[in-house]
């Protein structure tokens, strides 16, 4: 049945199973909250330590009756994700290895997590009969040839990490076009927003902020991108897959406007209040030719496919960012770099 003429927060997901993928990162728990909320039995596959780290969904472990069963894992795992997908209608495949700075040092690994791992996932949704809502990334399009991107934007992999997403994506993509496999690809710009670790930029500057540095140190200030809050990409997530226009599309999910990471960087010390100023750390350089310039999404494809847009500013955005850090400094390490 087509959901297409309903709102994301119209959307019904009460009684449904879904699978989550990546399901203890950032976005991913953020959407298991979103999906529960909105009344979905949700199967979290996190990747397995053998220790007893229960990260953001801890609370759900609690009632082994609940609406969250978490599921230990790794998507490079054929039989594995086959078993997660079983009796789920719907998967949201995060699960991905994410650090740029990284993928210059272990790109194989890249490609075993992001490509192979894709290529699992879209097998055993094709078995079990699930719809597939692919994660991609807007480093797939490297710095903007046009602006803002739509997703005709050519496709430029300027690191090994936004290589790996291009195959991935296109893989996915594939099982669309081969297999008739409901698939549809989010495409986000620059998620933020609590939880995030600090490799990020946000976090790293609210981090070095709230432990009282007077100096921020980052990489490249020049670059423009397109922070999008964590319960909008979220929503985003929900809206791609209720919207039946959206299968065998990629869809951007982005505010439609730019900072650079210099203003960026003063819009944090303000929302922090604060005093410090911005200091060029060469250590957090990209490599020359690797370094994206512009990111600037346009989301007039997700509003009129799947009545997306986002709702929280920029500036409520670093200001509820800015608190959570302050209340979990010691989940982060303002004084370590995070490659």
């Amino acid at each position: 049945m087509t959901t297409d003429h309903l709102t994301p927060a119209q959307s019904d997901w009460t009684g449904r199973t879904v699978l989550v993928t990546g399901a203890e990162g950032f976005i991913g728990s953020t959407l298991v909250d979103l999906l529960v909320a909105r009344g979905a039995r949700v199967r979290a596959l996190v990747h397995y330590k053998p220790y007893a780290e229960r990260g953001y969904l801890a609370r759900y472990l609690a009632d082994p009756d609940g609406p969250v069963e978490m599921l230990a894992g790794d998507v490079r795992d054929a039989g594995r994700v086959l078993d997660a997908v079983a009796g789920c209608d719907t998967v949201f495949h995060l699960a991905a290895l994410i650090g740029i700075p990284y993928s210059y040092l272990a790109p194989e690994a890249y490609v075993q997590t992001n490509v192979t791992g894709t290529q699992h996932v879209a097998a055993a949704c094709l078995r079990h009969g699930a719809r597939l809502v692919h994660t991609s990334t807007s480093e797939v399009y490297g710095t903007a040839i046009t602006a803002p991107i739509d997703e005709h934007h050519p496709l430029q992999p300027q690191s090994p990490y936004s290589a790996s997403k291009i195959g991935a994506d296109m893989l996915a993509l594939s099982y669309w076009h081969a297999f008739e496999l409901p698939v549809s690809v989010v495409r986000p710009f620059n998620t933020y927003g609590p939880r995030q670790s600090a490799r990020a930029v946000i976090p790293t500057v609210l981090a070095q902020l709230h432990s009282g540095a007077r100096e921020i140190r980052l990489g490249s200030t020049s670059p423009t991108r397109d922070f999008t809050y964590a319960t909008d990409t979220a929503e985003g997530f929900l809206a791609v897959a209720a919207a039946d226009r959206t299968l065998g599309e990629v869809v951007n999910l982005g505010t439609g406007t730019e900072i650079s990471i210099g203003d960026l960087a003063r819009a944090l010390i303000a929302a922090s209040g604060r005093e410090a100023e911005v200091v060029v750390d060469p250590s957090r350089l990209r490599p020359g030719a690797s370094e994206v310039e512009r990111l600037l999404s346009d989301n007039r494809k997700a509003r009129e496919l799947a009545g997306w847009q986002p709702r929280v500013s920029l500036l409520e955005g670093l200001r509820r960012t800015s608190d959570w850090v302050a209340e979990n400094l010691h989940l982060l390490a303002p004084d370590r770099y995070q490659v």
